[in-house]
This record gives C-alpha cells, sequence and structure tokens, in this order.
C-alpha cells in the first residue's frame, strides 16, 4: 500500500461517501471504489459497509482509522522536514567569533537577523581564537568565522569583507606618552607592544615609524591585552570599537598622528558550501539582510 490509499481510506471515513469524497479528491468515483478495494485485498479485510445511501466503516475500518491518521501526519511531518532542511529553513550552524566582533555589534545584529527569519535554524555560538578559526572552518568545526583580516587563509575559504575599522593606542595611565599632545610613530620604538590577535597594527605602525617592535606577550582576549596594558606591562594596537566597550582603570587610548592602520572584519566560509542552513546564513550576509 502507498499513502495514497490512506488518503483515500480516511477521505471516504470522514464524509461517509465515496461520490463526494471522490470530488475532494479530485478523482472519479470508480478509480476511489477500485484503490479502496484494492486496499481491502491487500489487507484481507472489509473497511466499508456500503449501501445506496451511506458508507460506514467496519471494525476493521474503525480500528485502521487513528493508524492512518497518524500514517499521513507523520509522512507530511517527514515530507515537510525533508523540504524545510532543503531550503535552509531548519539545521544547525556552527558559528566561532573573534571577541572584536562582539563590541562592533556586527555579530548582534547579523545573528538576530537571520535568527529572526530563520527560527528553525540553531546557532552555536563561541568565541574561537582567530588563529586557529580558518582551520576549524576548513576541516568542518565552524561553518562560519568572524575573524579580522589580513591575515593567511587556506585556498578552501572565502574571505566575505563586513566592515574596515582602524586602530587605537592602549597606554597605562602612568605612561609619559600622554603628556604629548600628538603620538608619533617613531615615538614607540623602545615601548613593549602587548599582542592582541590581529597584530597587523602593530607591525604597521612600526613600519611607519622605522623601527622593529620590542614584541611582548598574546595573552589572547581583548580584555587580557588590555589588563596586561593597565598593569603597565606595555602598550597595545587594538580596533577602535575597544573604545566603547572596554574601560580599565589606568589605562588610556590614544590615536598615532601618522599612521592610520586599518583592518576588516570579516567572515570565513567554505568556499563549496553545501549545508542549505549555512547557505541561507552567506546569502543573507551578501544581500545585507544578516
Amino acid at each position: 500500500m502507498e499513502i495514497r490509499h490512506f488518503r483515500y481510506f480516511l477521505s471516504v471515513a470522514r464524509l461517509g461517501h465515496f461520490t463526494r469524497a471522490a470530488e475532494q479528491l479530485g478523482i472519479a468515483p470508480p478509480t476511489l471504489s477500485r484503490q479502496i478495494q484494492d486496499m481491502e485485498r491487500q489487507l484481507g479485510v472489509r473497511l466499508f459497509e456500503r449501501s445506496q445511501r451511506e458508507v460506514c466503516l467496519t471494525a476493521a475500518g474503525e480500528a485502521l482509522l487513528p493508524e492512518a491518521e497518524q500514517a499521513v501526519r507523520q509522512f507530511d511531518a517527514a515530507q515537510l522536514g525533508a523540504q524545510r532542511a532543503g531550503r535552509g529553513d531548519v539545521g544547525r550552524i556552527e558559528l566561532g567569533y573573534v571577541a572584536s566582533a562582539a563590541f562592533s555589534g556586527l555579530l548582534q545584529q547579523q545573528v538576530t537577523r537571520f535568527s529572526q527569519s530563520h527560527p528553525g535554524v540553531v546557532l552555536n555560538i563561541r568565541e574561537q581564537p582567530m588563529a586557529e578559526s580558518p582551520a576549524l572552518v576548513r576541516d568542518g568545526v565552524l561553518d562560519i568565522a568572524y575573524v579580522r583580516t589580513p591575515m593567511d587563509l587556506p585556498d578552501e575559504l572565502v574571505a566575505m569583507d563586513l566592515h574596515e575599522e582602524g586602530f587605537v593606542l592602549a597606554l597605562p595611565a602612568s605612561s609619559r606618552l600622554n603628556e604629548l599632545p600628538q603620538i608619533m610613530a617613531a615615538r614607540l620604538a623602545t615601548e613593549t607592544f602587548i599582542l592582541p590577535e590581529q597584530i597587523s597594527g602593530t607591525l604597521a605602525v612600526a613600519a611607519q615609524g622605522g623601527f622593529v617592535p620590542r614584541l611582548g606577550p598574546q595573552p589572547g582576549s581583548l580584555v587580557a591585552v588590555i589588563t596586561l596594558v593597565s598593569l603597565g606591562q606595555g602598550v597595545a594596537l587594538v580596533p577602535e570599537s575597544v573604545l566603547q566597550h572596554i574601560t580599565l582603570p589606568q589605562v588610556s587610548y590614544r590615536r598615532i598622528a601618522d599612521s592610520q592602520p586599518t583592518s576588516c572584519l570579516t567572515v570565513l566560509h567554505r568556499r563549496f558550501e553545501k549545508a542549505p542552513a549555512v547557505m541561507r546564513y552567506i546569502e543573507a550576509l551578501r544581500s545585507g539582510q544578516g
């Protein structure tokens, strides 16, 4: 038997009439009668007592009715689930981000919009060390990663630039550099640089100032970087969005007068992505809806 047999059976059972059931189903009454007879032959029982005026369920039909209803419901649910998954309306996305993506507000904006338009997609979101993110996306541990470029990327990945941002210099409050009306890049030659995950700003400022930077620790998160600055362990070039979100005692922020390096908040994804839900997220970003 096929699912259509159950649909035919249920229509006749509900309407109690072959002709009306056939009209509802959009088939000819003789065709419906043959389908029900085929069903009865396969089951080896009669499902309906037929008269000229009405059709009534037999005991076997009464027993089959709830099972047929459940079978049709399950089939329809399975069909709908497969269709939704194929369209990317349901699924799961593993998403990693660098902290500055959250400080910029873009991560929250894009995740919120996507979740509202695709409530059936589960987003598993976690902060991820930026240096590890490209390999994790390539290997399928992450589907999407928010990082800061420039950085070296595997050929299997595509980088989608979202937002360019400058850097600011985080200084200990006790630093004599705070006394200067302007800080030129060359004045940083003797400083120790605490390194954030994205070090391009540090290298650009050192190149502008004509010196090789003295590199200090690279503690990981931006909060950890600013904490070391507050403890007098060095200075740091950090994304300017930090100004609005990380305020610690004994730290000041200044701009470099003769050097304005930038980095770009970027989304990484696999070049030949096949998962419908992930493809939907990428499409939303490209269309500006994410």
